[in-house]
C-alpha cells in the first residue's frame, strides 16, 4: 500500500482548526463563552484574557507522573539502547512529546541518523507531520512532514515537504500557495524498511487514530468556571462596593456646562452647608452565589478529570500526611498510568529503531519492553522503606534499589 502525499497534507489541514482551538485553551486565550452579545459588547476587552488555565494543570499533573526509567532488550535491562536513548535527549524530549499528545491528541517521534551514522530522535508536532495507516492492521504505511521556510534569497518563502516510505525517504520542495507542483530534490534509501515515524496517540479506544486531547471533555465546564468568575469581576466592580448617595445638594458645573460631581469618591469626609442635605449609603452587593457556582463547576472538573481537590484550589481537600495524598490522588494516578500503556507501545517501537539505526538489523528482530518510573506520590520515607522491603525480599536487586532510591 503506497499512500498518497495529497492525502496526508489534505489530513494536515483538515486538522489545523481543531489543533488551533485546543492550543488557545492550552495557553488560557480562549475567548469568554456563554455570552449574550449585549454582555459580550458591556465588557468589551476588559476580561477578554480572564481565564483560569485548567487544561494546561491537567495536563502538566499527568505529563509529569509519566517518566521513562529504562528499557529491557530480550528480557534483561539494556544498558545500551539507554545510552542511546539519552543520546538523543530523549530523558528530556521525551516529556515535550507527552505534552503534546496530551494536549493535541497525537505526536510523533523521527527516528534517524545523524551525518556522523548515530541514531537520532526528534520530536514532531500534528501542526506540521502526519501519518497513514494500513487499515486492515493499523501499521503506519507512510509519513509526511511539510514545513514553510524563506527562499536563499529572503525575498519569498516556499513549502519544504519530506515523505517517509519503507522503502525510501523523498525531499519536496514547492510554492505556498500551490503545494500540488511539489519537485522532488533529494532520495534516499530507507534501509529500515519500516516507516521511521512513530505516532504517540492519546486514545483509550480502538480506532481513535489520531487521538483525542486530555482536556477535550472539560472545555464546556472551563467555559462555565471562566464565565460566572467574569460575572464576579464585573459586579465585583460595579456592585459589590457600597454605594453613597446624597439628597439636597446643588449639583456644580463646569465651563462647559457639565454637571460635577459635588462629592468625589476620593473624598473621606461628606459636607454641606445646606440644612436639607441628607447622606446615606447603599450596601454592596453579595458574592456568595458566586463562591457557590464555582465550588460546583470545579467538583464537575475534578470529577471529570480525576484532579484531586487540592490540585484545584480547593483548600478544605489538603491532605494532611502522605498517605492521604497518595489516597486524594488515585484517580489521577490510574489515568497516568492508562498513559504509560497508550504511550509504552510507541516508546517501545522507537527502542527498536535506535538500536536498528544503531546496529543495521532489522527492527523486529528486537524484544524491547519499557520501563515506567512509578506514577503515584510517596513521601521520600515512605519509598526507601517500600525499596528495602523489595531488596530484602529478592524482588529487586541492587542495581534497580538505587534506581528506585534515585540514586542510580
Amino acid at each position: 500500500m503506497r499512500p498518497a502525499v495529497k492525502d496526508m497534507l489534505q489530513k494536515i489541514d483538515n486538522r489545523a482548526p481543531a489543533l488551533s482551538l485546543l492550543e488557545r485553551y492550552y495557553a488560557g486565550r480562549q475567548p469568554l463563552a456563554y455570552l449574550t452579545p449585549e454582555a459580550r459588547e458591556a465588557i468589551g476587552t476588559k476580561f477578554d484574557r480572564l481565564a483560569v488555565n485548567v487544561p494546561r494543570l491537567l495536563v502538566s499533573a499527568i505529563s509529569e507522573r509519566l517518566t521513562v526509567s529504562g528499557f529491557d532488550v530480550a528480557g534483561q535491562r539494556s544498558d545500551k539502547l539507554w545510552q542511546l536513548w539519552t543520546g538523543s535527549d530523549l530523558d528530556q524530549l521525551a516529556a515535550q512529546a507527552h505534552r503534546e499528545a496530551l494536549v493535541l491528541g497525537s505526536a510523533y517521534a523521527l527516528v534517524w541518523a545523524d551525518r556522523r551514522g548515530r541514531p537520532r530522535v526528534t520530536i514532531e508536532s500534528p501542526h506540521s507531520m502526519s501519518v497513514a495507516r494500513d487499515p486492515a492492521t493499523g501499521e503506519v504505511v507512510g509519513a509526511v512532514k511539510r514545513w514553510i521556510e524563506p527562499t536563499p534569497d529572503g525575498r519569498t518563502e516556499q513549502t519544504h515537504v519530506v515523505v517517509y516510505r519503507h522503502d525510501e525517504i523523498v525531499h519536496f520542495v514547492g510554492e505556498p500557495l500551490n503545494p500540488e507542483a511539489l519537485s522532488a530534490v533529494r532520495s534516499v534509501p530507507n534501509d529500515l524498511g519500516v516507516v521511521p515515524v512513530v505516532p504517540l496517540v492519546n486514545a483509550d479506544r480502538p480506532g481513535v487514530v489520531d487521538g483525542t486531547s486530555e482536556f477535550a471533555d472539560v472545555i464546556g465546564p472551563v467555559d462555565a468556571l471562566n464565565k460566572i468568575l467574569a460575572d464576579m469581576m464585573v459586579t465585583s466592580e460595579s456592585y459589590a462596593r457600597p454605594r453613597r448617595w446624597a439628597t439636597g445638594l446643588e449639583v456644580a458645573e463646569d465651563d462647559e456646562g457639565n454637571p460635577i460631581n459635588p462629592i468625589p469618591e476620593s473624598d473621606k469626609t461628606m459636607i454641606s452647608e445646606a440644612p436639607e442635605t441628607k447622606f446615606g449609603q447603599l450596601s454592596g452587593a453579595g458574592l456568595d452565589s458566586y463562591r457557590t457556582a464555582v465550588d460546583v463547576i470545579v467538583q464537575s472538573i475534578s470529577a471529570v478529570t480525576g484532579l484531586p481537590g487540592h490540585y484545584l484550589g480547593v483548600m478544605t481537600a489538603n491532605p494532611a500526611s502522605a498517605e492521604q495524598t497518595r489516597a486524594a490522588e488515585a484517580a489521577l494516578t490510574a489515568k497516568a498510568e492508562a498513559r504509560q500503556q497508550a504511550f509504552g507501545r510507541s516508546w517501545e517501537q522507537v527502542g527498536r529503531l535506535l538500536l536498528a539505526v544503531a546496529d543495521g538489523h532489522d527492527p523486529e528482530v528486537y524484544d524491547v519492553r519499557v520501563r515506567w518510573a512509578d506514577p503515584s506520590a510517596r513521601s521520600v520515607a515512605a519509598e526507601a522503606d517500600a525499596t528495602v522491603k523489595l531488596h530484602n525480599d529478592g524482588v529487586i536487586d541492587d542495581d534497580e534499589a538505587r534506581e528506585r532510591a534515585g540514586v542510580a
